[in-house]
């Protein structure tokens, strides 16, 4: 148990991936937990794994093993431990058949084991496993490897190549003197015979044992050397590995602004290191095998090394450039492959990379299906390599689907909810290796529709699997349910990535936003853990609206990106609040303030809210119909906010004219074929302000004095090429909030509202958010 009392305090230092390769499920931890004792106490090293005779004493083993730990789990007072160890123990049942795979598993594992504490004596100055770095957690709370190219681990391991090579250089060289002197000895005693007291012949006696002595130690070093560097090579390997799955996963939360590196480079050079390292192990494993004959742990290296070999070629292709996310029928697009053992492969016939559409259920069977889903246009493409840039690559550049075969869908789910992906295959060669492999690799998750109305819907499907995936996940599982914290998350991020701003989402946003897909209006709730549905997020229409979540999300973005990313930016725009809150920051500001916030009944609409008279001398909130995408392009956010004259102050009190200058328009210079210049001028009509009119913006043409052109054209302005620009319709017919405050009475006594809102309370809320 010795081996064990050591190795068990440095498995918190090992990673998942690294633990997870170290003890399979075939044979998990918790055997070589309970039954560390026994396991050092069998002689697994004197097996020869292709000695079928020896499968009876195999068997003795596994049914000891199995007998030992349900004593185990008989007496474990534990009944989770309990129920988890007999399990455990009809599992190992799969060895029953090949016996003989359970000593190779165990002895692996001691022999990695070893190699492992081994690493951990030579760096005893420096925490163990340093050499397979965890970078921060990710935000779902997934280590992610840190961005090492895995070079200390390839210098160590070259270096462990050549002192292998020097030891064979050593050992030709001793093979060459004992060669020599027992030449020497033998021609010494052809001439005088055995003569015990020539002192010649006792001393090239002597030489020659002491040569045969190095001999031997030499060539247990050659062995023990080759064991420790094929068990490095699988643990680097397996650092590579898991740094190739972080990449990809990266690339997959890039789709929702995630930062991502996508430099292949150092994963390429790493990849082709390794390929060196194990191309030369497998050398000189043939020149010992030359050596000293078959022995069984050259048997065994031989083995590992080309288990080794083929999962580096395997998961050396890569999907470089993915393709587009949300996929229109017969439209093109293009998507890129990487190979990046490319410079190794064998020379000859090109390589050709087929592509093909596969269904959710085909991607979880890990195969290359044989029913075809969909029909592919230009879905080939030749693996090149490009010397500049030392990559080979297979570029798909017009590719399209032409139509696709849905599978039957379950209740309510839409031809948006369905996940496609696609694989990409081939065979190739790499040279020093005589079989060809079969290689494939798999897209991100693509929805595929036939209209561009199907477009944002689709795109909810991809931003839900893209920010609440596991990294390792059955092709293409994603939670029903996720905490509102994590949505937070992704909504800020996306919304960042989406708008290409530094500015992101508030806690102020995120309660408001919290409300609204949860259609909780009460401000004291905190949502932070409420889990949150994908109905709630883009399959149920939102309260007294005909849109979803997303929908209306998707609407801001839209609107953000393509007219106001400089006004967020710059903070400008206070963005998502609801009305409660609204009210509370403006009760107490003058006439004229006012501030910008997102519309919560209108798709990619922005509002301004502001503080204006009533007939008695009170004031009350009012809301300006909404500005759509259509509406900032005739105007600006800018222009618009400066020809509306009732609002003076951005909150909390900044002169609009100050703040909002540089987004205003330079008026043109006359026009030099005579014609008058104009402008826009956005006027509010507030109505009769005894009734519930709204404030309606209206566009009057203005000349480049700012006089309203009818002055110009006189009664034709009402009339036919001069007629006024229409009003927007409908009507926007906000809710009138009248502000409550100590020297703003009602002018007639009213009864208390149920709907009346404690403003200290709300204030206290607030502070607390």
């Amino acid at each position: 148990m010795a081996q064990w009392a050591q190795m068990t305090p440095q498995l918190q230092f090992l990673p998942t991936q690294i633990l997870n390769e170290l003890y399979p499920d075939t044979f998990p931890l918790d055997v070589r937990h309970y039954l560390a004792s026994w396991i050092e106490e069998q002689r697994w090293e004197n097996f020869d794994v292709d000695n079928m005779e020896q499968e009876p004493q195999a068997r003795r083993l596994l049914d000891q093993m199995v007998r030992l730990l349900q004593e185990v789990a008989q007496h474990n007072p534990n009944v989770v431990e309990r129920v988890k160890l007999q399990h455990i123990s009809r599992n190992l049942s799969v060895f029953q058949q090949q016996p003989m795979q359970l000593v190779r598993t165990v002895r692996d594992i001691l022999r990695k084991e070893g190699h492992l504490l081994t690493q951990v004596g030579m760096h005893s100055n420096f925490p163990p496993f340093q050499q397979i770095p965890q970078g921060p957690p990710a935000t779902n709370g997934t280590p992610q490897p840190a961005r090492e190219d895995g070079k200390t681990d390839v210098d160590n391991l070259v270096l462990k190549v050549l002192e292998i090579q020097n030891c064979r250089q050593t050992l030709h060289q001793l093979q060459e003197d004992l060669n020599w002197e027992k030449q020497e000895m033998e021609s010494i005693q052809g001439q005088n015979g055995l003569d015990p007291q020539n002192s010649d012949q006792v001393t090239r006696q002597n030489r020659i044992q002491q040569l045969e002595y190095n001999y031997s130690v030499c060539a247990k070093k050659r062995m023990q050397l080759l064991q420790e560097a094929v068990c490095a090579l699988e643990l680097c390997q397996a650092s590579l590995i898991l740094r190739i799955k972080s990449w990809r996963w990266e690339q997959h939360r890039a789709t929702i602004g995630v930062q991502f590196d996508d430099n292949l480079g150092p994963l390429q050079t790493w990849c082709e290191q390794l390929l060196g390292v194990n191309s030369n192990l497998r050398q000189e494993l043939m020149l010992v095998k030359r050596d000293h004959g078959v022995v069984e742990q050259l048997h065994t290296l031989q083995e590992s090394l080309a288990h080794v070999l083929q999962t580096l070629i395997k998961n050396s292709l890569v999907v470089d450039k993915q393709p587009p996310q949300v996929v229109k029928t017969q439209s093109k697009f293009s998507t890129t492959v990487r190979y990046l053992l490319g410079e190794k492969m064998a020379p000859g016939k090109p390589v050709l990379l087929k592509a093909q559409i596969i269904t959710e259920a085909q991607a979880r069977q890990g195969v290359v299906p044989n029913e075809n889903v969909g029909e592919l246009i230009n879905s080939t493409a030749i693996l090149e390599h490009n010397t500049a840039s030392k990559n080979t690559c297979a570029t798909f550049r017009n590719m399209s689907i032409r139509k696709i075969k849905r599978a039957d869908r379950k209740g309510s789910e839409s031809v948006t909810e369905e996940k496609f992906a696609l694989l990409f295959t081939t065979e190739l060669t790499i040279t020093g290796c005589e079989s060809p492999y079969s290689i494939q690799a798999i897209s991100l998750p693509v929805v595929v529709i036939v209209h561009g109305s199907q477009e944002i819907n689709a795109m909810a499907t991809i931003i839900w699997d893209c920010a609440f995936s596991e990294p390792d996940r059955v092709p293409f599982i994603v939670p029903e349910r996720v905490p509102w914290k994590q949505m937070c998350e992704a909504l800020s991020s996306k919304f960042m990535s989406e708008v290409q701003t530094q500015r992101c989402l508030d806690r102020y946003n995120f309660h408001f936003l919290a409300q609204k897909i949860f259609d909780q209006p009460d401000i004291t709730e905190d949502f932070r853990n409420m889990p949150v549905s994908w109905a709630q997020f883009n399959k149920e229409v939102l309260p007294g609206r005909t849109f979803t979540f997303w929908q209306w999300f998707e609407g801001v973005m839209d609107l953000t990106k393509k007219c106001l990313r400089d006004y967020w930016s710059e903070g400008l725009i206070f963005g998502f609040i609801g009305k409660q809150h609204l009210h509370v920051i403006l009760q107490n500001k003058p006439n004229g303030t006012f501030l910008l916030r997102f519309s919560d009944s209108e798709i990619g609409g922005i509002t301004i809210a502001y503080v204006g008279p009533t007939d008695n001398g009170g004031r009350k909130i009012q809301n300006i119909q909404p500005f759509t995408k259509k509406d900032l392009d005739s105007a600006g956010l800018g222009d618009r906010i400066r020809g509306i004259n009732c609002i003076t102050h951005v909150y909390p009190d900044l002169p609009k004219n100050e703040v909002f200058k540089k987004f205003f328009t330079v008026p043109s210079p006359p026009n030099p074929d005579g014609y008058l210049p104009f402008k826009l001028t956005t006027v509010v009509n507030p109505g009769d302000q005894g009734s519930s009119t709204a404030s309606i913006p209206t566009e009057t043409p203005m000349d480049m004095y700012g006089q309203p052109m009818s002055n110009v054209y006189g009664s034709n302005m009402n009339q036919g090429m001069f007629s006024p620009l229409p009003q927007s319709t409908p009507p926007y017919m906000p809710e009138q909030i009248p502000v409550q405050g100590p020297l703003y009475q009602s002018p007639m006594p009213q009864a208390p509202s149920s709907e009346e809102i404690d403003m200290e309370a709300l204030e206290g809320i607030l502070s607390s958010i």
